[in-house]
Order: C-alpha cells, then structure tokens, then sequence
C-alpha cells in the first residue's frame, strides 16, 4: 500500500513529507532542504563506487531544492555548502552509518502495509507498556521485538510505548540523544525493521506509542545548526540548546517538528505520540507550538480515519497542557502524572530525598486517586516556591499512572527496579494501584514479573571529552540524593548488557505468581464496568490515616467495586458503609494464591447500619464486587 492508497476522509489526501529525498517515478529524486544560512547548496550523490554532484536551487524562504535522475532507494547522499563542508539531511530518512555518515534515499511506498482495517484505539482502552528496543530482548532489533509481542497479549496490555528510536550515536542509548528526528536507529533496524514492528503489533491489535524528543537534539552528529536558526540561546534546558519555536525565523522550526511528527503517524503508522520533557518546550507565541502540534496530529488523524492521541510527559503540573483549545488549553489528549508515582513510591519505600521530599505524607496517594495532581498550588519544599495548578475537575483519562518507568528506575544511582527495593508484598500493592486506578495505567519493562535487571543509564558517545562530560554530570545529579555506591559507568558495554531483561524469569517461582497476578488484576479492570470505565463521577476515595488504609469506591451502571490498600505494618481493620446487598471478594494480594500468608479479609461483606468491617494485613490490598 502506497501513500496515495491510504484511504482519507473528505478526499483530502495523507500529510506527506516535503522535505529530504522524496522518490519520484523514472528513477528520479527530489532533494529539497531547509538552509537559511546557506547562499549555495549541493547535493552530493553516492552509488557503487562513484559520485556526482547536483546544485540546488534556493527559493526566498531559504528552502533549496533539486531533482536528480537515475537514483534509486538505497543510494547514499550529502548535502555540500559552498566551503566544501559536507553533512548530512536534517530530515534525513535513515542514516545506515550512523550520525556522521551520509544520508540514504528511502521510498515511503516500499513496504506492504497490512492494517489497512486498523483503526486505532479509543484512548480509555490504553494500557500501556513502555520499553527499550535496545534492551527488551538479547538481539535489540525492531524485529526480535515482535515475536515477543505474544507474550504482551497474554499479560493483557493493549498498547506497547517505545522510548526514542531517532537515530542516536553509536548503538547504546535510551534514545533521547537522537540527531536525526526522522530516521528510525540503523542498529535497531532502521525504516523497514521498524515498520514490520507497527504492522505487527496492528495485525494483534495492539497500539503502538512512539517517544519523541522535540525539545532538544543530542549533542553528538547533530548539525541542524549548519543550516538554519532550529536553537535559540534565549532558553536553556539541561540537555543542549533549546529549540527556536518563538524568536527569528521559527515558523520554519515548528514546520519542521510537526511535520516530523505527522510523519510519524502516516509513514509509520504511529497511533500515539509522547512528546519527551515538555517542560523544555519554550514559546511565548500566541498559539503555542504544542496546541499547533496537536491540532495537526488530530487532523491527520481524522483524515486517515484513525484514532491518534498526543500524550505529554512535564512536571509542570500545568493543566492547560490537557485542557481542550476551546477552554483555553493546549489540547493534548494526556500526560503523564508524576505526583501519581512519588506520593505511591514514599509510601512503598519511605524514601524522602531529592524530590521525594514534597511526598509521603498518606493523605497525597488519596488526593492523587481524586484529582490527578498531588501538588495542584501549594508550596513545594523541594522547588521552595508554589507548585501546580488543580486538576480536579479533568477527566481521569487524561492521566497516565505508573509504579515504575525508564526515569523513575533508570535516574536512580544504579538503576535499580522497585522490585530491589521491596517486598513482592508491596509490588503487588504498587500493581493494584495503578492498575485498578481510573487513570490510564503503564507499567515498564519487566515490572510484571519483577526483572531482576536494572536500567542504568547507557551511551555509546564517540567524543572522550563528551563522555567525561556524561559521567560527570550523572554524579551531580545525584547529589541531592543520599543514595550510596559507585554510578555504572554510562559508556560501558557491561552497563548496557546489565540492562537487558529476561522474560524466562516470569515462568518461575514468585516471578511467575506476579506475572499472573498482573494478569489477573488486568483481565478484572478490562472485564469489569466499574474497573474500566474512567469517569471522576463513578469514584469515591475514602481514607483512614491512622491505619493507612485507602479505600475506593468505583461504580458504572449497576456494578460496583469496592478496593482496599493497606500501606502499613501488621494487621487493620476499618469499617466502611457498603450500602444495600452483599460483596463477593474478587482478588486479595494476601491470598496464598499469590504468596501472601495473612488472607484475613472475608470473602463475603454483608451490609451492616454501622458499616461493614473489613481485616487487612501487613502492605496488602482486597478487591470486592457486586452487581
């Protein structure tokens, strides 16, 4: 299926990519480029053992543009300005030799797309699972990804979320390094591997999220800033030089970024895009770069006639970014809910360095399950100043919520997952609490059958000056942390290999128990009304702080659920008003089913005037239903 048999709505046809090499019939390619800085650009064309070199024509936008024949998909170029410095396409499709290498011709139209039916997946139904090509499996390919795929639609997750797949230097990175925005990592398979990846997960019906990183370029193979205005000093974010999307000559800029992710979603099929750090997104333009960004993403949605979310990743805890355009928002589908994951992991852990020193206070978990942001303008001892805005009157679906993810485990001195850090008591308590939230939950590679593996952060930097640079900055970072030990050299191998996950561990012993508890706590929230609908209006969070129990009332039409997390030592009891008709126990983390030993709440709760009572163990949590 080619791009012009994409079926669209109205007739109007799929966004195609203006930029880079675009194949045309007849052997011809057309090169087209932005380069302000330029007077006179060449394009330099590389075949067999031979190369020949086509001027380009600049037009008053500073684009410059060229056809050349006999090429073919496959041939290898370079752009040359008029002092013979010679680099490769900014919007370069694949670059087969890395980020100092010269650009390859892709055609588009090449692989034979098989989801034409595929049409996307509401965004309630997301149950993300994020992870690392490079690390999910030994091979670290796109394509040793999709066997794998199977074992994701036994765990039950509709949605699979790769980290940054732009090419990065070398073949070790979490991939927020990326130089090339549009070429998919040659190690990982580049183009083709990926796309065979998209088609597959479509044929199992699983979405597929891309990461992406627009508010900085990595600072290895990246030459945007030969050929035109993409930074800006005016900014500064803590990985490079910020992007330029409001001073001189963005309008460009921003063409640039949200071409590049409409290109994702019609040249790979994208359903979903997270948009890295958007707090390292600066613009003071009236219509921020983010609400253009969305808008054109969900346009191109509804021309395909797919279902296309945008999902942001700040710590902002602005609720603009989530709010529709027409009541004064960005318009973003999503974000995720860092206040979710610490006020949850304090409790866990007790932990209270660096930023967890905001949480772990019991009453911040209740207000994170009622309204989204823990910290929604109250002061924060850790920024010293107000922090947030109130959430509470935004759908929860516009919530992602997790226990563990690549920042949450891979910014910890070591890397080390929760599952190194607590009892398997109280990852299944962390478990239930993202899963039977009525937020959209993600978990991270591993976590559901407790990966012994950490996720250190990794490089493959090929500048010692770089790489020192690397090393010395993880130390500073952890500087407000008490954390003790040696930090895992980034740009060793051994880090990287340390990172890889082992799936056989989920058939064995308490891996395996977890592995089938997140099934089951997964097959309740899909099958369950009450579990899957994500409405504020069918939620009651009820709290008892002496005994840290929390406990949720969740209802849709005639099912209810009743939820009960013990985040505390020994043994409590709470009562609680359970209404007309009986309860039936459905899931308890206590139950030797799932290696506990304290199954001391009942299997049955009958109503009672002065409120049922309910027995809970040590770091435990029940689940009861009626209909």
């Amino acid at each position: 299926m080619t791009a012009a048999d994409i079926p669209s709505a109205g007739g109007i046809p799929p966004w195609q990519l203006d930029l880079g090499a675009t194949c045309l019939d007849n052997g011809r390619t057309r090169f087209r480029v932005w380069a302000p800085k330029a007077d006179s650009l060449s394009v330099v064309l590389f075949s067999a053992e031979t190369s020949r070199t086509l001027p380009l024509k600049r037009d008053e936008e500073g684009y410059f543009s060229g056809t050349a024949g006999e090429t073919a998909p496959g041939d290898l170029y370079l752009y040359r300005f008029e002092d013979g410095t010679e680099r490769p396409d900014p919007a370069s499709r694949s670059q087969p030799r890395g980020v100092h290498g010269p650009s390859r011709i892709v055609d588009p139209s090449s692989h034979p797309w098989e989801d034409g039916e595929w049409e996307g997946l509401p965004l309630e139904d997301y149950l993300l699972y994020e992870l690392h090509v490079g690390t999910f499996t030994m091979e670290g390919t796109f394509a040793a990804v999709i066997p794998r795929l199977d074992d994701l639609l036994e765990l039950g997750v509709t949605a699979i979320e790769l980290m940054p797949v732009a090419q990065f230097p070398g073949e070790r990175n979490w991939g927020y390094d990326g130089a090339f925005p549009f070429a998919p990592q040659n190690s990982y398979g580049g183009p083709e591997g990926l796309k065979k990846l998209v088609d597959a997960c479509h044929r199992k019906g699983l979405a597929v999220v891309l990461d992406v990183v627009y508010n900085h370029l990595g600072p290895e193979g990246n030459y945007l800033g030969s050929f035109g205005p993409y930074f800006t000093d005016r900014y500064r974010t803590p990985w490079g030089e910020a992007i330029n999307f409001d001073g001189p000559d963005s309008d460009e800029v921003r063409r640039f970024f949200i071409g590049n992710a409409l290109y994702w979603v019609t040249e790979y099929h994208v359903d979903a895009l997270r948009l890295d750090a958007i707090h390292g997104i600066f613009d003071f333009s009236a219509r921020h770069i983010l609400q253009e960004l969305a808008e054109a993403v969900h346009r191109e949605g509804e021309r395909l006639g797919r279902r296309v979310q945008v999902i942001a990743e700040s710590s902002l805890n602005d609720v603009r970014t989530i709010t529709p355009v027409h009541r004064g928002g960005h318009g973003l589908d999503a974000q995720w809910n860092d206040d979710f994951h610490h006020a949850l992991h304090t409790l866990l852990t007790g932990e209270k360095d660096g930023y967890y020193r905001d949480f772990g206070d019991f009453s911040q978990l209740g207000k994170a399950f009622a309204e989204g942001f823990v910290y929604s303008g109250e002061y924060s001892p850790f920024r010293r100043r107000r922090h947030g805005s109130p959430s509470a009157n935004l759908p929860p679906s516009r919530f992602v919520v997790f226990s563990q993810n690549h920042d949450q485990v891979g910014n910890r001195m070591r890397g080390e997952r929760l599952s190194s850090q607590v009892s398997p008591e109280k990852l299944k308590l962390a478990a239930a609490a993202v899963l039977l939230s009525p937020f959209l939950p993600l978990l991270f590679m591993g976590e559901e059958y407790a990966e012994r593996a950490p996720f250190p952060y990794f490089i493959h930097h090929g500048d010692a000056g770089l790489i020192e640079a690397v090393r010395q900055g993880r130390k500073e970072e952890f500087a407000a942390f008490a954390w003790q030990g040696e930090i895992p050299d980034p740009q060793a191998k051994a880090t990287f290999l340390a990172a890889k996950v082992n799936p056989g561990q989920r058939r064995e012993g308490m891996h395996r128990t977890l592995f089938e508890f997140y099934r089951q706590l997964i097959r309740l929230r899909k099958e369950r009304p009450s579990l899957k609908t994500l409405r504020r209006e069918g939620l009651e969070v009820i709290e008892f702080p002496t005994a840290k129990v929390l406990a949720l009332h969740r209802h849709e039409g005639l099912d209810e659920t009743l939820i009960l997390f013990h985040f505390g030592e020994g043994e409590q009891t709470v009562s609680i008003a359970t209404g007309n008709g009986p309860w039936s126990k459905l899931l308890d983390s206590a139950d030797e089913e799932w290696g506990g030993s304290f199954p001391l709440a009942a299997a049955e709760l009958a109503a009672e005037a002065e409120g049922t009572k309910v027995s809970l163990g040590p770091w435990s949590f029940v689940l009861y239903g009626r209909e």
